[in-house]
């Protein structure tokens, strides 16, 4: 009888977790998820980035199931190349929580994630792209941004640090959307109550199973709700402190396959079951 695996559903972020610096996937990494998918585990992509950016990614892993994106405003169905499930971002909130941050700490620059499969990344004036890999278009004037629905807007501002940022829109935006800082250079707002946990938990519940049969990987506070829903969170060496003071344990950095170094100890025994 073959032993039990150590853990059903494998949640990882991409930026800055399973993705290296330069966009790509290391040998290591996608040997182990294979070996993990062996053993009976599913892997499962909980990302900030729209399904559209993740797509290409997931065609590199082969993977034709499930993926959470858009910081769980989307569940995308690789293998139908659609969306089972997305929420917007009303527009005229977003305007609203926008002016609001303005208000209190002068101006900003923004971008928007449009919703859909094919929706784009558009940026207004002065604002930089964190990931200059990743397509965006864009704008002449912030009113350009509005012109279709949106999953989530990203913000940067030219002299405060991201927490600061991301502290300030907090105190000010309020129910009008939920505030997340995801990656260097990336404060966002998405649809209020919507975070990676409510994308994996409506995730976890397609595939049949829960909470205390995932273990779940990332490096940003964004990742905080979905550690706290899982059985078993890992933080990235590299990962933000406060990432750190909610994990169950620290793996290697990105750069070091971390999340590899993980699914081989975890899934040593049951590996074992299965020759090649």
């Amino acid at each position: 009888m073959a032993a039990p695996i150590a853990y059903s559903l494998i949640a990882t972020d991409l930026d800055g977790t399973l993705l290296r610096g330069d966009d790509t996937l290391s040998d290591r990494s996608l040997a182990a998820l294979a070996q993990a998918a062996v053993a009976g585990a599913q892997h499962l992509v909980v990302t900030g980035r729209p399904a559209p950016r993740v797509r290409p990614l997931l065609d590199l892993m082969g993977s034709r199931g499930l993926a959470v994106c858009g910081q769980g405003a989307q569940l995308y169905d690789a293998g139908r190349d659609r969306l089972l499930w997305s929420i917007t971002l009303e527009r005229d909130l977003a305007e609203t929580a926008l002016g609001k941050i303005e208000a209190e700490v002068g101006q900003v620059y923004a971008a928007v994630d449009q919703d859909g499969v094919e929706g784009l990344t558009l940026i207004e004036p002065g604002y930089l792209m964190p990931h200059p890999t990743l397509p965006a278009v864009r704008v002449r004037h912030r009113d350009d941004l509005w012109c279709e629905p949106i999953s989530k807007v990203l913000l940067r501002h030219p002299t405060l640090s991201d927490d600061e940022l991301a502290a300030t829109a907090r105190a000010v935006v309020g129910s009008l959307a939920t505030v997340t800082m995801s990656g260097p250079g990336t404060v966002e707002l998405q649809p209020c109550g919507i975070t990676k946990a409510t994308g994996l938990a409506l995730a976890a519940e397609h595939l049949g199973l829960g909470p205390h049969e995932t273990i779940a990987f990332g490096d940003m506070p964004n990742d905080i709700p979905m550690f706290d829903w899982a059985a078993h969170g890992v933080a990235m060496a590299n990962a933000h402190p406060e990432l750190k003071a909610v994990a169950d344990e620290v793996t290697l950095s990105n750069e070091d396959d971390g999340i590899a170094v993980v699914l081989e100890r975890l899934f040593a025994c049951s590996l074992a079951e299965f020759p090649y």
